[in-house]
């Protein structure tokens, strides 16, 4: 059985300076009422990793706004200006990362390899300050793996062992994510004593904490 707590007692194990990987494609499969969590209790000086800082108003965004995050790691700055605004002051740093080498990084960190080779970014600013291979006569740079301290993630419902089943696209980047993190906490939008098998997307084994979403 995986330990089900509140979000304040789940919140209260960041502190000041940590990494956090947090899930969600925008808002879709988003650990809202964490990352409202962790907003009221202002953690500062975090390094996140996400696809994207959603909105101003949503989720992921009040962090920034917030001004919460000294690191961001991310693929998508372009629906949020406040991510731009800090990022062009000099106040937030901002590394931008291709979507695909991204997911790739952490999962390298996930499964134990040493990094991955792509050709993207190529030719780019991308390459710069980094290793490069020549296979076969194409040129790869070489990407290393990508983990935090804290992974905070969603689950359409989770059962007491802290397996994960998802609906829909809410899946995201949520599954990578709680391969990759030392300590992983998952938003039950609804938690139920056992899920059938095939349900199962993300085993429990890599669950360490369960909060149950109380206002659905």
């Amino acid at each position: 059985m995986k330990k089900i707590i509140s979000a304040q007692d789940a919140i209260n194990l960041i502190d000041d300076g940590s990494s956090v990987m947090v899930g969600g494609f925008l808002s879709c499969g988003a650990p809202d009422k964490l990352i409202d969590e962790l907003v009221k209790k202002n953690v500062k000086n975090l390094t996140m990793i996400s696809n994207d800082t959603t909105y101003p108003d949503a989720d992921k965004g009040k962090l920034i706004v917030n001004k919460q995050i000294k690191k961001l790691i991310t693929s998508h700055i372009g629906t949020n200006p406040e991510t731009g605004l800090q990022m062009n002051s000099g106040e937030l740093d901002v590394e931008l990362v291709p979507m695909g080498t991204l997911i790739e990084k952490i999962r390298a960190k996930g499964t134990g390899l040493g990094g991955v080779l792509t050709p993207t970014g190529v030719g780019t600013v991308l390459e710069e300050n980094k290793k490069t291979m020549d296979i076969d006569g194409k040129k790869f740079i070489f990407e290393k793996p990508l983990g935090a301290d804290f992974a905070l993630i969603y689950g359409t419902k989770v059962d007491k062992f802290g397996n994960v089943a998802y609906y829909g696209t809410t899946r995201n980047l949520n599954t990578v994510m709680a391969t990759a993190a030392d300590t992983v906490i998952v938003q039950a939008d609804e938690l139920v004593d056992c899920l059938d098998p095939d349900d199962v997307v993300i085993p429990g084994l890599y669950i360490d904490y369960i909060v149950e979403r109380e206002d659905n």
